[in-house]
């Protein structure tokens, strides 16, 4: 299913960002999303949802009693739905392309820049305008130093 996580997750997406979108929560499904996401990326939670021994309702119970105060009674039922046709390990996806979804929406875009050693202030401002420019859209840049890379950038 790895290739195809994004055709999978697609569907949920959309539907996610349409209903956001409506009900005007875009802010609220952007949260309830990077937190979801965010849990399945602990390496015990994984192990846990990977328990052969646990039905998919006891996996979609367990993330609930873990987000629950978080989630709306919509972010609830998204989780259960997931669980029910075996797709919980989809979130990632689904939340990478809500941002997408959301980014077009605003005009604007992320961009993650990892460097091997630190950029000063003016030259993630120049690079950020420069993106702008070319790019014609908003710019939201995030930097990381990575002192691994052997050319500066990656």
């Amino acid at each position: 299913m790895a290739g195809d996580a994004t055709t999978f997750a697609r569907p949920y997406a959309e539907a996610i960002f349409a209903q956001a979108q409506q009900t005007r929560q875009t802010d609220s499904w952007s949260a309830m999303l990077d937190l979801l996401a965010t849990l399945l990326a602990d390496a015990q939670l994984k192990k846990v949802l990977a328990n052969p021994g646990l039905t998919q309702i006891q996996n979609a119970d367990l993330f609930l009693s873990i987000a629950d105060d978080h989630l709306t009674q919509e972010g609830k039922n998204l989780v259960r739905l997931l669980a029910q046709n075996t797709r919980l390990a989809l979130l990632p996806e689904i939340q990478t392309l809500f941002r997408y979804y959301r980014s077009v929406e605003q005009g604007t875009i992320s961009v993650h820049l990892i460097t091997a050693y630190a950029l000063t202030s003016a030259d993630q401002n120049q690079l950020t305008k420069s993106l702008q420019r070319r790019l014609e859209r908003s710019v939201e840049l995030r930097s990381e130093v990575n002192p691994e890379l052997i050319g500066g950038f990656h």
